[in-house]
């Protein structure tokens, strides 16, 4: 966890009382509406179809317990009792009063937390593997990275107004667990000649309207340099950028149009100007940095031979030793996700009572930490394995014990038509209408792993471009209709390496790949029985229990889905859906 010298806790304090002094004028009619919008945009306020959303900030996705229960003490003074966990590790609070985010403000800042650049045209909340500092397959814990380029990217008078929002990425391990090929900037961490760290960079990544995947422009950017590195590429973005029309503005965009190989070029000769100028890092500033964070003190764990006799004798256990404790890098410890998927709970969301509690396990079993992911869960890192089942009995009697984790009903999902003003369908009734057609855990077990996702509309928040079922929420003549695609994926899957030598500037970080439409939409009553024949498809396709939906995807393509979700069309028929629908 990191720990605030006094400048960091300085500059939020006065963040706070600047906000504090143009809401007040905003709300005595000194400041107008077009006035004010930047001003709360900068500090995470937006305007939703019922109330305004704060958007807190959760750097690289870790929180301490004592900010856990300070975010619960928020979400039930001033909101309605519950936050929502976003696909960016921060949380959203959906119903705040505009004269009271100030306070709120003020409360965040007592336990070092803030809500600054969580929105706006600026560089925001920079995100991680969250189980980064544990995983086994770990090269560099990137948290001290993550760490480094939020300091350098807080208040950037340069990137405070770039032509669109901004997402960054860090994978330090050799499986992506946090999705480098679909951000504007994903950073893989590598070892280079000699053995020394260093990071590949993908520029270009985005979902939304055009999903692309990022382009490797450089390899193996020795670490001294990374941040200059960075300056360069936003700098080109900067100079380049679109800012008449915001549908263009991304860096994708701009990535696509000059071609990765131009656009490498011009960050080579901008880079040329920075390489060894004052964003030049020192092992001194990294140690600098890295000393802030407070270390577990792990202790010789207790022995856990009745883990496995616990496993033996409890069904409901050995389901969830099986789908939410991982490995760790440390013997006789584990990482144990807490589902934020229960049926019925709209994914992500959680109660002010579950936040207090899960803080309460952190203390007593995860040196009280706990770690939010981009798939809308929590997780404690540093649990005894010995201590599993007490464990899991705590997290059973708060209904935290979902046992789903990898599965078709650990579904992300934004909050859609019930929320955002953009949204043009509801995203969170499709859930679980879903989750309650897949309840029985045999047969939710029997489909194996699966990653289904939900957006409400085509900015992609829920991030269904990547699933590997993936549904969107469109508009047709005034009423809501669900589109369906098949074959995407955020990385290669764990211990798949990927092969990043075939091309000169290949694109998806990690193995990424952008899943296809399958066809025509469908209503949102149909989407449960759609799910429900691609599965049957797959079950039926599969040579094996271990071939995952993905893997049949990719073997046997979408044909065999199609035909059994619109029936026995004719090929002429389906390429005119299909035509339809690309339109």
């Amino acid at each position: 966890m990191y720990l605030y010298d006094p400048v960091d806790q300085q500059l939020v304090d006065q963040r706070v009382e600047q906000f504090r002094d143009q809401t007040q004028r905003f709300l005595k009619g000194v400041l107008s509406e077009d006035d004010f919008r930047p001003l709360r945009l900068q500090n995470g306020l937006y305007i939703q179809r019922h109330a305004p959303m704060l958007r807190i900030a959760v750097p690289y996705g870790i929180l301490a317990s004592r900010q856990l229960r300070t975010l619960a003490y928020i979400a039930r003074k001033w909101d309605r009792g519950y936050g929502h966990f976003s696909t960016r590790q921060n949380m959203q609070l959906n119903w705040p009063k505009l004269e009271d985010v100030p306070e709120i403000l003020a409360e965040l800042a007592k336990v070092q937390m803030h809500s600054i650049q969580t929105s706006g045209n600026c560089i925001r909340n920079t995100t991680t593997d969250h189980f980064a500092g544990i995983a086994p397959d770990e090269i560099v814990n990137p948290i001290v990275w993550c760490e480094i380029i939020r300091q350098w990217s807080t208040l950037h008078p340069e990137f405070a107004f770039l032509p669109r929002k901004f997402k960054i990425a860090v994978s330090g391990a050799t499986h992506d667990r946090a999705a480098v090929g679909v951000h504007d900037i994903g950073l893989q961490a590598v070892q280079a000649e000699g053995g020394a760290l260093a990071f590949h960079v993908w520029v270009g990544g985005g979902l939304g309207r055009t999903p692309v995947l990022g382009s490797l422009i450089r390899k193996s950017v020795p670490w001294q340099h990374l941040l200059s590195y960075l300056e360069a590429v936003l700098r080109v973005y900067n100079l380049h950028g679109r800012r008449d029309n915001k549908y263009k503005a991304r860096i994708k965009i701009l990535v696509r149009e000059l071609t990765p190989k131009v656009f490498a070029e011009q960050v080579e000769a901008e880079w040329e100007h920075l390489r060894d100028g004052p964003a030049t890092l020192t092992q001194e500033r990294i140690d600098e940095i890295a000393g802030r964070f407070t270390v577990p003190t792990y202790v010789q764990p207790a022995p856990a031979d009745d883990v496995e006799a616990q496993v033996r004798n409890e069904p409901r256990f050995a389901r969830w030793v099986r789908t939410n404790v991982h490995p760790h890098k440390v013997a006789g410890y584990a990482a144990v996700t807490v589902s934020l998927k229960a049926t019925g709970v709209p994914p992500g969301d959680i109660t002010s009572e579950q936040m207090e509690a899960v803080a309460d396990l952190a203390d007593r079993f995860s040196f009280g930490e706990v770690r939010v992911t981009h798939e809308q869960n929590v997780v404690l890192a540093d649990v005894q394995r010995a201590h599993l089942y007490g464990l899991w009995q705590a997290l059973d009697a708060l209904g935290l014990a979902t046992p789903n984790i990898g599965m078709l009903t650990n579904i992300i999902c934004c909050p859609g038509g019930d929320f955002c003003a953009l949204a043009n369908a509801v995203a969170i009734p499709v859930a679980e209408a879903i989750q309650a057609r897949f309840e029985d855990l045999d047969y939710l077990y029997d489909i194996g792993e699966l990653d289904l996702n939900i957006s409400g509309c085509i900015n992609s928040c829920g991030h269904h471009h990547v699933g590997h079922i993936g549904i969107l929420g469109v508009d047709k003549a005034g009423e809501e209709w669900y589109q369906v695609t098949l074959g995407g994926r955020q990385s290669s899957g764990a211990g798949k390496a990927f092969d990043y030598e075939d091309t000169e500037f290949p694109k998806g970080g990690g193995g990424a790949i952008i899943g296809k439409i399958i066809g025509r939409s469908f209503s949102r009553a149909q989407v449960p029985d759609v799910v429900e024949k691609l599965v049957k498809t797959y079950l039926r396709e599969r040579d094996s229990d271990a071939e995952r939906f993905i893997d049949v995807v990719e073997r046997i393509g979408l044909d065999p889905f199609k035909t059994d979700v619109y029936g026995a069309e004719s090929s002429a028929a389906r390429r005119r859906d299909e035509e339809v629908a690309n339109v």
